[in-house]
């Protein structure tokens, strides 16, 4: 898989690409990340990239024509672009798994007090990590990065995505290492048990309750 990111802050990215599954993952050639500072295509003074509202208003707003020559400069017959917005639809884990199947993704993130309207119309997704506002796309780009990349083949050992949350709408069960005793509070005697029939019932029925009184919405 290829990941183009389209951002005004590169550097925002150094941490990100650089430990864990995501470091290890573009070593093992899973996944090629390109962070691409979009003002690099601006062709105005001082690689200008955002200009006041039509109609007034505060804040600056980006501008179309460099996110439109990176687009176009970037985008491939599979290419499938994505801008990061609050009014986007909002992210779940069945569109990681839909987006693991792409072969190439551009994010682009979004800054300043938002985009021209029209930029919409280079994007096939647009894509809300939540109902809250961010000072731009830069943290939901890693976000979807992140939850895509760990899908791949190799990311990560098949049976640490086995049983997760959100599969089949539910949360995940509750999970426990040594030692066995802390403080006063034990493992469960099931987990101790070595019955591994009766440790699956008890983990779905765990997996359900937690659901109800934590995520109600999700069994609906």
């Amino acid at each position: 898989m290829k990941i183009d990111i389209l951002t005004l802050f590169p550097n925002m990215f150094t941490g990100f690409l650089n430990e864990s599954i995501i470091k290890r993952s573009i070593s093992k050639g899973l996944v090629e990340i390109n962070i691409i500072d979009f003002r690099t295509y601006s062709k105005l003074n001082n690689q200008q990239v955002d200009d006041t509202p039509y109609g007034g208003g505060g804040g600056m707003v980006l501008r179309i024509e460099p996110l439109y020559a990176a687009i176009n400069d970037l985008r491939k017959e599979n290419s499938k672009v994505i801008l990061l917005t609050p009014d986007g639809i909002p992210y779940k884990e069945k569109h990681a798994i839909d987006l693991k199947r792409e072969k190439h993704l551009i994010l682009v993130c979004g800054h300043y007090e938002g985009f021209d309207e029209r930029i919409r119309s280079l994007c096939d997704y647009e894509i809300s990590i939540g109902d809250y506002i961010l000072t731009g796309g830069e943290i939901p780009a890693m976000v979807v990065c992140d939850s895509v990349i760990r899908l791949i083949d190799g990311a990560i050992t098949d049976t640490s995505l086995d049983s997760e949350s959100f599969d089949n709408n539910l949360l995940d069960y509750p999970t426990y290492t040594k030692p066995q005793e802390f403080m006063g509070m034990k493992v469960p005697d099931i987990l101790l048990s070595g019955d591994h029939a009766k440790i699956d019932e008890w983990r779905k029925q765990k997996q359900i309750e937690k659901t109800k009184e934590r995520r109600p919405d999700l069994l609906k």
